[in-house]
């Protein structure tokens, strides 16, 4: 099938056709036509899908078609909400390509930035907004932002929203909007507490599910080192001898070990720089612009901040830290190996994180290739006395931050 079949029209066929889109993905192919047809999606899908243009193809043509009936209107007629920063600015970049000749005008509200080139955007009048929770209710209570006139409501990476404790903002975001509407809800993964969402925010939706969260793209090739924590940073500049490996999204666990890990690269000349919630928004924006210009060999990336971090023909992820979590695996190595492009998925293992490869293997149904050659094998000697004590101390270190977080959450949204 080609795009040209899913009864799209010319003005957005044509952007397509110069981003070199083809053929559609499968979720592109099934969720299209859907919603052309005003009907609501529970889509299941992960990372690298082509989500995005499953919905965002269809809402223009929609409000296009609308826009010719009533050339003088310009408010807010659809809104997507979408858990981070960089996956807002993604998105809103992808609106703005494939409307590009359509006169259909989106913008982008986030918190961690002053808020007028925001709100200069709304008053000059938006068709789209795309938007984080935080950031959208602040400019709502201002008076910025009505909700009144939407017609088309997305809420994507619902679980990773709810993950992040948005889940009150989600409900106060719903209470605003217009009962009739089309309603868009997508998902990698579906746990009780996304489906009970989805209930209150859909009507008669059509399921659509693609690629579950359990499968690994085939074209990504998975490796793993067994390693000691204490040689991961030598094994990692050993695996970096390769020159071929010339673009890496590295993953840490926490904030303060994507710092210590750039840091370290830098010492033996190796680009690198880290990117996380605690960095400055124009800090992230510029870090993340040399790594796609390729100025960057290694970004070192946190789970939360690599979400919306869409880099075309990344053949590289390497997870430093092995994640707890066997489905964030799927979503950390799904950043390489896009669209049907080759990836390399390279983990490096410590002791006491066996058993969560473990986990990733029963997870993904797949034995990950065990790399022989290794100079920095895993020893089967228990850990000294002091290894111990800075791993409780690592662990310790890891709960607060993720109770700080927690907290930082829930008092945000007890403001609103």
């Amino acid at each position: 099938m080609q795009f040209n079949e899913l009864k799209i029209i010319e003005p957005i066929l044509k952007a397509l056709s110069k981003e070199n889109y083809v053929e559609p993905t499968a979720i592109q192919a099934k969720a299209i036509p859907l919603i052309l047809e005003k009907k609501d999606i529970l889509g299941s899908a992960q990372t690298g899908t082509g989500k995005t243009a499953a919905f965002a193809v269809p809402i223009l043509q929609n409000l296009f078609r609308d826009r010719h009936q009533n050339r003088n209107s310009r408010k807010i007629l659809a809104l997507v909400i979408t858990p981070t920063r960089e996956l807002a600015i993604q998105i809103g970049d992808s609106f703005t390509t494939y409307g590009k000749y359509t006169g259909i005008k989106n913008t982008v509200v986030f918190g961690g930035v002053k808020q007028g080139v925001q709100t200069t955007a709304l008053r000059n009048g938006v068709d789209i907004l795309v938007a984080t929770p935080g950031r959208l209710l602040d400019l709502m209570n201002q008076g910025f932002i009505s909700l009144k006139h939407i017609e088309y409501f997305v809420l994507d990476e619902a679980d990773r929203m709810l993950d992040m404790g948005f889940i009150n903002d989600i409900r106060k975001i719903i209470t605003k909007l217009p009962t009739i509407r089309q309603s868009l809800f997508f998902s990698a993964t579906m746990p009780d507490n996304i489906v009970k969402l989805s209930r209150k925010i859909l009507n008669n939706p059509v399921k659509i599910d693609v690629s579950p969260i359990s499968s690994t793209a085939e074209t990504i090739q998975q490796c793993l080192y067994y390693t000691n924590r204490k040689s991961k940073r030598d094994l990692l500049l050993h695996i970096l001898q390769d020159k071929k490996i010339d673009q890496v999204l590295l993953f840490s666990r926490t904030k303060h070990g994507a710092d210590k890990i750039a840091r370290h690269l830098k010492k033996f000349k190796i680009k690198a720089a880290a990117i996380h919630g605690d960095k400055a928004q124009n800090n992230r924006q510029k870090t993340l612009a040399q790594f796609k210009a390729g100025e960057l060999r290694v970004l070192v990336a946190t789970d939360i901040a690599a979400r919306g971090i869409d880099i075309d023909k990344l053949k590289y992820v390497i997870n430093f830290d092995i994640p707890n979590i066997a489905e964030t695996y799927v979503h950390r190595i799904g950043r390489s190996g896009r669209a049907g492009e080759e990836g390399n998925a390279i983990s490096l293992c410590e002791p006491e994180e066996n058993a969560y490869i473990k986990d990733i293997e029963k997870l993904i149904k797949l034995k990950i290739k065990v790399v022989t050659k290794n100079p920095f094998p895993q020893t089967d000697k228990a850990m000294t006395n002091a290894e111990k004590k800075d791993w409780e101390k690592e662990k310790q270190k890891r709960k607060q931050e993720f109770f700080a977080a927690r907290k930082l959450k829930k008092a945000k949204s007890s403001r609103y």
